[in-house]
């Protein structure tokens, strides 16, 4: 055990020690009663009573007010809430490591205005794993401060200080250092300060005497060293320290005192010194000498002496508040740091040098020092100097001290030089301050010590305290002379000796041992003298004499004053001084508080000089005339001035002595007069006179009795009204109950007895409806003071009982009440109770004063007695109080329970069964939660924070940390949860302050709680448990953590009206609402940073933007500048306004908070899953919706890293044990989320979160692995979570140029799914906390790992594809108006990624065919409604549920080659939940398929749409839908028709032309060094593509950037090419027929090929390259080369896309000679297939004779002859002949002939042909033909013979 349990056990195992004894402490001197005078008290009761009254320790009970040890808070950490962009994380660490050396210096300076410690930060530490166990509790109340939260409830009690000699805001004490005088200090001088108040001319304390040696008189052994304490209520400009000096009386014909005031510079002979020196020694009399008067406050602010020096000036403010009066003032600023003042510690001294010291010139008198009429003395050359200081009573307040002036900041704010400001401390009892003790001052360094660690101050007696209205607390009797004036008719040298004597019938007897001397011994004296008054008839005096009284005054004791002339001239001896007078003076007759009286003087005494009847035997000076003037002040606590308190206390004695007759009427007279004294006379004397009444009420008869407790209600009535601070319980009352009353110290027997049957026969009496007279009005409005003492009365004898008897560690036993008192204290409480009824209803605050009343009275009692009786006095006032009851009375119920439970011992409140343990927290939760279902919003408010501070205290109590109690504390408040449940709309009506509340409580209750209860909670039925998690949802949502760019605006419920306004400003939401009380009391009390905000980088790091130098330091400024901004009423506002310190801490607790709340969740839903997996408990099995509804709402809200870190296993442990629930197709949604929010977190830039979301993804892959024995299903569900996220998550960022690339949570996004197929992955499951082996899948009773890495990198690579694809869709964002092609190029990509999840590849691949449809590439476009087609059959294929078959499906695929024959488990695996099915019908296949054939006919491409029509006949056919099946036939027909059309054109008809492009240079990124070949519309030519692309990619480069074309078609070698240029070469290809000879060296013409109907699906093109081989492009026929380039594209046109990649390319080469035959070959072939083309009919005849005539002028006519000719004549002619290969020449003179001999055929078929119009036409071919021949003969003689 530690030593604070040690104490707290033993505070509890001695409960009698609860009374503490606080031992008094006198304020002034020897207050003893003089011993001479201490007669036996035993005759006078009544000074018996008050010596008692003021000696008697105070007995304070230690209990009352609660006793409260708080926990050392926990520590919290900074928790980070990352951001997918941020790493706070790392960046914390490094700050820690940069600032660790530095920093550790300043850590302290953490405002702090609870009782409770306010929780520090500290770095988290992550390398733990386990969760953070903080619970949320403390991280709501992180400002929980018990004092504070019991000081709102209505009637609280509050403590008072201990009662002081006075309330004294201020201190100041002074001490004489030393005197210097210009002419040389010889002689000894002595003096007196006291304050004194200017302007009233009255002194406020008694005089401080000093003396001041030379140096060569001082006596080793008499310390000097002393300091007078002067009380002060107020700084004030009037309140000023007179100062009088002294020295010895001045010797005739000597040195006179005028040598000290000359203004010439006097320098004294040694003579004259010795002179001095001598004289002083012999003569005793002393002379007045010199004053000055030293104003303390300065006029224009009461700062003045002492007042802490401000930072701006050098020096304190001027001491003296007129500039006529020049002193000095050097402010010790010895303790100041390194040059600066050091303006903080507790007293701030200053020396002041009096320079202004008046010489004395005649007599004078304090009266007439300030006469205007005084002539001026002359000033003293010297200097005294002080030392003063001001010091405060830490008891007071700011508000008490400026009465006098604005009190200077400066100094009350040393309490809050941290921000700390004081509150109680926790056991409520204030840290008791003595009045009379002296705050201490710092040690100064020169090794002084301070005036409160010297025990010989002394305290000068302050006058005002006989005028204060409080009661007396100390014994003082002293009485105060003052001589002033004797004028004689004579000069003398006069003095007067003051004795006191007890009578005068002895002259000679010695004068009793009564005043105090002036030197510092503390022996009183028999007489003292005054000063001496030289040469004057009218002397004048100003010495106090201070005379202790005898305990009681007869009317013999007397002042003697006797009156001596002196002659001040040395002769043979010291001089004599004679007797010329005496004075007498009664004291019984003069004794007042302040009196003036004039005395004749006697010239000789004579014994009984007293009586009057001796006056007229007796000699006056002056002819009797009352020449001698004096003044009396009494201060005196024993004897009172009012003359009906003295008769009271004479009849009081009377009667207790028994010397008064029996029925004593004189007392009841004396008693009811008590009401007529002045209110002043009866505050001083309260305590005694309280004291007495009461023994009267003890012991008297019923008569007197009754009398004396009316006279007491009158009393405290009165005193209570009369003096008034605001308070419901009078401060003086309070202090007497507390503190002083001490039930007569066990002299006699307790007063609670006689005290509750008077009252009680008093309220019996009312409740029959006796007239009971307004007393007990009174009565009940002070119902609070009777009831205090009857419980104080109780709780003494309790302790007297078993003080010695009670065995060591044993409890003490509560107090058995006699059942006839106890019977007398129910009827009583009964009938308070029913005044508290009453009077609610009407509606008076009396009544609900009471009721606070009546609950602490319970609350004491529970301490004392039985609690059985307690709980009858309880169970009585809820049986008044039953039910649902009018709110006023309903908010008295709450008052009265959230009192009585804030007692420790309510914990174990019994019931009426013995068993029964828990009456009290059954009754106070069955209330609080009637009162939530109240309409008052107040009450709810109320009700909810009552458990709230309840469940609080009991949470940070030092007596219940161990876990049994806790438990014990859990259980008892555990049925609310059950009510809530059972009546969950009463929850759902609160608002959402109240809401947290409630689940605050809620989580603490679980935290607390044993297993076994909360599994019995979850036993009871499906949907109660369900409800249960339900709050648990509330719970995540009402503390989620919001990050600071949310809205905080003001009033989270919508439905809070305007009378709830808060009262403190609403910094949080979130947390508690005493938080917001704790902000704004901070920030009122403004904090100061210790370290600057260059090294407090604390929140310099964190909230950068707060050292900029208009940031506001207070929240006055931030205020004002919130005004000015008109942002006033916005919580953020508020929290701008805080200073960043306060700030930071805010923010801290809401994130522990919300951090607290999501791991308690997360840990109760671990051990929900633990106990479902043993069946346990009652929920639905088959979702398990409990878990997964509350991991869905963990994993949709920003979390912090602790959370993630506890997390992984968490998860890990649920899936082990319910993954086939969990992985079910009825819990898609759920692992949909799961995936998602894995996905989210993969993104993030914090390596610590994104390494557990790869990890959790595993566990995923691990799980389907283990359920489905493959990825297929969780790939779907992935492909989809991505796709969402994709959506979410910037994937692309600007670069500074304005294009677009690549952003950082895209490449984080790709580095977490690549990393999840990492094998290496297994170090990482250590790190999160799994075991190595988590990712091991096993079958049960194999060992054959099912886990398979390869299976997991093709998901990873789907994923990652995915990926791309959507991040260079993004990246073309831009530019998707200028490209077309990339942007279709991007919806393909996105439709081939989401292949898998057949919604997204049908939702890109129509986002694919609208973008060609804008195009117009209707071939493209229909081709994606086709696939979209094959999709859903496919699907529908593999369901076996349409009208198609496999063959269908492979139809489709041979029009569209992307639709794939393979029809699997890849479709069912697809169907998640909100994907698949719904769209998947014959319907939509069928309107995907007539859009494809109308966009195929808009293509003009005719037989696909006959092979797409065929596959929509059969679903009508099955359907038996003639309608339709005729639509399709008659458009087959219109098909037919059109395709018959294209084949009978002259023209061949062409669907598109095609163009290859290359693409070269860095600028142009992926397509850099790549061929495409593009499919354009017919009507495009070479120079519009070439236009079209320019234009494109131009647009795309910096200005700086060319774009050149390469204009020929060669093989382009890209390392020749000039770097940083791009090149486009663009090339028209043509495309090549499946069954098409590439070999052939005939030229193609295309038309040759269109002949019959086949389908136009084409992947391969070739285009003819003419070369030489000496390099030119063109050269003559012989040395023409021709180069043909085939290229195959990846996949066939028309594709889902304009262009393809070219895969592979290659090439053949033609000789010059195989061209010219291969020229030759075509136009023969050409010709050939013209004459031999069937034709249908006659009609025909006309496009054919035009196409002949074409065909046949390019052949023969003359001016085209130079074709054949100029082959005949580069190959046939000389040498060329020669080279030519015998072969070569065979073939090409074959060719010739060949072409020749069809020609003639052609030109006959013409002739049957034409018409008359063509005549002249046919004879120019025959001619032609015919010079022809002839030419050609010359180099083939043979063709003649063969033509």
């Amino acid at each position: 055990m530690s030593a604070a349990d040690l104490v707290v056990a033993d505070a509890t195992a001695r409960e009698w020690q609860r009374f503490k004894l606080i031992p008094r402490v006198s304020c002034a001197g020897n207050l003893d009663l003089d011993p001479l005078l201490n007669e036996n008290l035993e005759q006078w009761p009544h000074l018996n009573e008050l010596v008692q009254c003021y000696k008697a320790d105070f007995v304070k009970d230690d209990c009352k007010y609660g006793r409260y040890d708080s926990v050392a808070p926990p520590s919290f950490r900074s928790q980070i809430f990352e951001g997918p962009d941020t790493d706070i994380e790392t960046e914390l660490q490094l700050c820690n490591a940069r600032h660790s050396k530095p920093e550790e210096t300043t850590e302290d300076d953490m405002p702090s205005t609870s009782g409770r410690q306010i929780y520090e930060t500290e770095p988290c530490a992550s390398s733990s794993n386990k969760p953070c166990s903080l619970s949320p509790l403390p991280a709501y109340e992180p400002a929980f401060d018990w004092n504070n939260e019991r000081s709102l409830i209505f009637g609280q009690r509050v403590t008072e200080s201990l009662p002081a000699t006075h309330i004294s805001g201020l201190k100041i004490t002074v001490k004489v250092l030393s005197l210097s005088l210009e002419a040389g200090l010889v002689e000894p001088f002595g003096g007196t300060i006291c304050l004194y108040n200017r302007d009233r001319r009255e002194k406020l304390s008694e005089d401080f005497c000093f003396r001041i040696l030379p140096t060569e008189m001082q006596d080793a052994h008499i310390s000097l060293d002393r300091w007078s304490v002067f009380s002060l209520d107020a700084p004030s400009p009037s309140v000023c320290l007179l100062i009088q000096l002294e020295k010895a009386a001045t010797e005739e014909g000597g040195v006179t005192p005028s040598v000290y005031s000359r203004k010439e510079p006097v320098h004294l002979t040694e003579k004259e010194k010795q002179k001095l020196q001598i004289w002083s020694r012999i003569i005793p009399y002393k002379e007045p000498f010199a004053w000055a008067m030293i104003p303390l406050f300065e006029n224009n602010h009461a700062g003045g002496v002492g007042d802490a020096v401000s930072p701006s000036s050098p020096l304190a403010p001027s001491i003296s508040g007129s500039s006529s009066q020049d002193s000095i003032v050097e402010p010790t600023s010895k303790l100041a740091l390194e040059g600066k003042l050091n303006h903080y510690s507790s007293g701030s001294s200053v020396i002041v040098d009096i320079s202004n010291l008046n010489k004395v010139k005649e007599s004078y008198i304090e009266d007439s020092l300030q006469d205007p009429k005084r002539k001026v003395h002359k000033p003293v050359k010297g200097v005294l100097r002080l030392e003063v200081e001001k010091l405060h009573n830490d008891r007071n307040d700011t508000d008490t001290i400026s009465e006098g002036g604005s009190m200077n900041n400066e100094l009350h704010g040393a309490e809050l030089n941290n921000g700390r400001h004081h509150r109680n401390s926790f056991d409520g009892a204030h840290s008791y301050l003595n009045s009379s003790a002296v705050v201490q001052k710092n040690a100064r360094q020169n090794g002084q010590n301070s005036n409160a660690e010297n025990g010989d101050n002394f305290q000068a007696f302050d006058f005002r305290m006989m005028t204060r209205s409080e009661p007396f607390s100390q014994l003082f009797h002293c009485l105060y002379v003052y001589p002033l004036t004797v004028s004689l008719s004579r000069k003398r040298n006069l003095f007067v000796r003051v004795e006191l004597r007890k009578d005068d019938a002895d002259i000679r007897k010695l004068p009793l041992e009564a005043i105090h001397p002036r030197d510092w011994s503390t022996t009183l004296q028999k007489f003292v003298h005054t000063q001496i008054s030289v040469g004057t008839r009218m002397s004048c005096f100003h010495d106090e004499v201070k005379i202790s009284l005898p305990a009681l005054l007869t009317p013999q004791h007397h002042l003697l004053f006797t009156f001596f002339h002196v002659d001040l001239q040395m002769k043979l001896e010291a001089p004599k001084p004679v007797i010329v007078g005496y004075a007498a003076l009664p004291l019984s007759t003069h004794i007042q508080l302040l009196s003036d009286v004039s005395l004749p003087i006697l010239r000789e005494l004579v014994p009984h000089y007293l009586q009057e009847s001796g006056k007229e035997r007796m000699e006056y000076l002056e002819d009797g005339k009352a020449v001698f003037r004096l003044r009396l002040r009494l201060c005196s606590s024993l004897f009172p001035v009012n003359e009906r308190i003295r008769d009271f206390f004479v009849e009081y004695d009377r009667h207790t002595l028994h010397t008064s007759p029996p029925w004593g009427s004189e007392l009841l007279e004396a008693i009811n007069s008590l009401k007529n004294v002045e209110s002043t006379a009866l505050l001083q004397f309260l305590h005694p006179i309280l004291n007495m009444l009461l023994r009267l009420i003890g012991d008297g008869g019923e008569t007197l009795q009754v009398a004396a407790f009316r006279a007491m209600v009158n009393i405290l009535t009165r005193v209570q009204q009369e003096s008034s601070d605001g308070a419901e319980r009078n401060r003086f009352l309070v202090n007497y109950v507390d503190f002083a009353f001490d039930d007569f110290g066990d002299r006699q027997t307790p007063v609670y007895p006689g005290l509750s049957t008077v009252w009680g026969s008093l309220a019996r009496s009312k409740a029959k409806g006796y007239r009971v007279g307004p007393v007990y009005d009174d009565v009940l409005a002070m119902a609070w003071f009777f009831l205090e003492l009857i419980v104080k009365s109780m709780g003494l004898e309790q302790s007297h009982l078993f003080y010695h008897n009670l065995p060591q560690g044993e409890d003490v036993p509560p107090l058995q009440l006699k059942e006839g008192v106890f019977r007398c204290i129910m009827q009583l409480f009964d009938c308070l109770l029913t005044e508290v009824h009453e009077r609610c209803k009407k509606g008076l605050n009396l009544a609900k004063r009471l009721n606070s009343t009546l609950a602490f009275f319970c609350y004491d009692l529970l301490s004392i007695i039985e609690p059985r009786q307690v709980f009858e006095l309880v169970s009585l006032y809820m049986d008044k109080f039953a039910g649902v009851c009018q709110s006023v009375l309903h908010d008295c119920k709450l008052t009265f329970l959230q009192i009585i439970c804030d007692h420790d011992l309510f914990v174990e409140m019994p019931g009426r069964d013995p068993s029964d343990r828990n009456y009290l927290s059954s009754v106070l939760i069955q209330e609080i939660f009637l009162t939530l279902d109240h309409d008052d919003l107040l009450q709810r408010a109320k009700a909810a924070r009552i458990l709230v501070v309840l469940i609080s205290k009991h949470e940070f109590d030092t007596r219940y940390q161990k876990s049994e109690d806790r438990l014990y504390i859990a259980q008892l408040y555990f049925p609310l949860i059950g009510q809530i449940l059972d009546e969950m709309p009463v929850f759902y009506n609160l608002n959402a302050v109240e809401k947290r509340e409630v689940l605050v409580l809620i989580l603490q209750i679980i935290r607390n709680l044993d297993d076994t209860t909360l599994l019995k909670a979850w036993q009871q039925s499906i949907a109660r448990t369900r409800l249960f998690f339900k709050l648990l949802e509330e719970c995540i949502t009402h503390f989620e953590h919001s990050r600071a760019g949310d809205s905080l605006l003001l009033g989270s419920s919508s439905r809070s009206p305007d009378a709830e306004r808060p009262v403190s400003p609403k910094y949080s939401d979130r947390l508690s609402p005493s938080v917001n009380a704790y902000l704004s009391d901070a920030s009122r009390h403004e904090i100061r940073l210790q370290g600057t905000p260059e090294n407090g980088y604390m929140w310099n790091r964190v909230i950068p933007q707060l050292s900029s130098p208009n940031q506001p330091y207070s929240l006055r400024e931030a205020l004002a500048q919130a005004q000015s901004s008109r942002i006033g009423s916005t919580a953020r506002a508020l929290r701008e306004s805080l200073h960043p310190v306060l700030r930071q801490k805010l923010e801290l607790w809401e994130e522990n908070l919300s951090t607290a709340v999501s791991l308690e969740v997360l840990g109760i839903i671990e051990k929900f899953s633990v106990a479902a997996a043993s069946r346990s408990i009652s929920t639905d099995y088959t979702k398990l919706d409990c878990v997964t509804s509350i991991l869905m709402g963990l994993l949709s809200r920003s979390q912090p890293l602790t959370f993630w870190e506890a997390f992984l296993p968490v998860v890990y442990n649920i899936f082990s044990l319910h993954g086939a629930t969990l992985m079910a197709r009825e819990n898609d949604r759920f692992l949909k989320q799961i995936a998602f929010h894995l996905l989210r977190l993969a993104v993030f830039r914090n390596d610590s979160v994104r390494k557990r979301a790869v990890v959790g993804l595993q566990i995923l892959v691990r799980n389907s692995f283990n359920y489905f024995k493959s990825t297929t299903r969780l790939r779907v569900m992935l492909t989809i979570t991505l796709s969402e996220l994709l959506s979410d998550v910037q994937v692309t960022q600007m670069k500074s140029d304005g294009s677009l690339e690549e952003s950082g949570e895209a490449r984080r996004l790709r580095k977490s799914l690549e990393e999840m197929a990492d094998v290496r992955s297994k170090d990482q499951l250590n790190e999160c906390g799994l075991p190595v082996n988590a990712l091991e899948v096993s079958a049960e009773g194999s060992t054959d790992n099912r886990w398979s890495w390869v299976e997991v990198k093709h998901l990873s690579k789907c994923l990652v594809q995915a990926l791309d694809a959507g991040l260079e869709h993004a990246l073309l964002g831009s530019v998707t108006t200028l490209d077309r092609c990339a942007a279709a190029e991007g919806f393909y990509k996105l439709a081939l990624a989401y292949a898998p999840v057949p919604d997204l590849h049908i939702m890109w691949l129509l986002h694919l065919c609208d973008a060609h449809q804008e195009m117009q590439s209707w071939a493209e476009a229909a081709q994606c409604a086709v696939a979209v087609a094959g999709v859903i059959m496919q699907a529908l294929v593999g369901r076996n549920d349409a009208v198609w078959s496999r063959e269908h499906v492979a139809s489709l695929c041979r029009i569209c080659p992307i639709v794939g024959t393979d029809v699997g488990a890849e479709v069912s695996a697809a169907e998640v939940e909100g994907y698949g099915a719904s769209k998947l019908t014959v319907d939509s296949a069928v309107k995907y398929l007539q859009l494809a054939n109308k966009l195929f006919a808009q293509a003009e491409l005719y037989h696909f749409c006959a092979s797409i029509q065929e596959l929509i006949i059969p679903v009508y056919k099955s359907r038996r839908a003639y309608g339709q099946l005729a639509k399709c036939h008659k458009s087959l027909t219109n098909i037919y028709e059109s395709i018959l059309e294209q084949e009978a054109s002259p023209i061949p008809f062409i669907d598109a032309t095609y163009y290859r492009v290359g693409f070269y240079g860095d600028r142009f990124g992926k397509l850099n060094k790549k061929e495409y070949v593009f499919r354009e519309p017919r009507d495009v030519r070479l120079g519009d593509i070439m236009e079209k692309l320019s234009h494109t990619y131009e647009a795309k480069m910096d200005g700086n950037q060319n774009l050149h074309i390469i204009p020929d078609s060669r093989q382009v070698n890209a390392d020749e090419l000039q770097p940083g240029v791009c090149y486009l070469q663009i090339t028209a290809v043509d495309p090549v027929m499946e069954d098409e000879d590439l070999e052939s060296r005939r030229e193609r013409i295309f038309s040759l090929s269109t002949g019959t109907v086949r389908a136009r699906v084409f992947d391969r093109f070739l285009f003819d390259t003419p070369f030489t081989k000496n390099g030119k492009t063109q050269g003559g026929l012989e040395s023409q080369w021709k180069r043909r380039t085939v290229l195959q594209t990846e996949g066939s046109f028309p594709a889902l896309v304009n262009r393809l990649l070219v895969i592979k390319s290659e090439s053949l080469e033609f000789s010059p000679v195989e061209n010219a035959i291969g020229m030759i070959e075509t136009r023969t072939a050409a010709l050939r297939n013209e004459l031999e083309e069937p034709r249908s009919s006659e009609g025909d005849q006309l496009p054919r004779l035009q196409s002949l005539q074409r065909i046949l002028q390019g052949s023969v006519a003359v001016q085209v002859n130079s074709g054949v000719l100029s082959v005949c004549t580069a190959f046939l002619s000389g040498e060329p002949a020669t080279r030519l290969r015998s072969q070569e020449l065979q073939q090409l003179i074959a060719a010739l002939l060949e072409f020749m001999a069809v020609c003639k055929r052609a030109i006959r078929v013409h002739f049957r042909l034409i018409g008359e119009e063509d005549q002249e036409f046919h004879t120019q071919l025959v001619n032609g033909f015919q010079s022809l021949t002839a030419e050609l003969s010359h180099y083939i003689p043979a063709i003649l013979s063969e033509l």
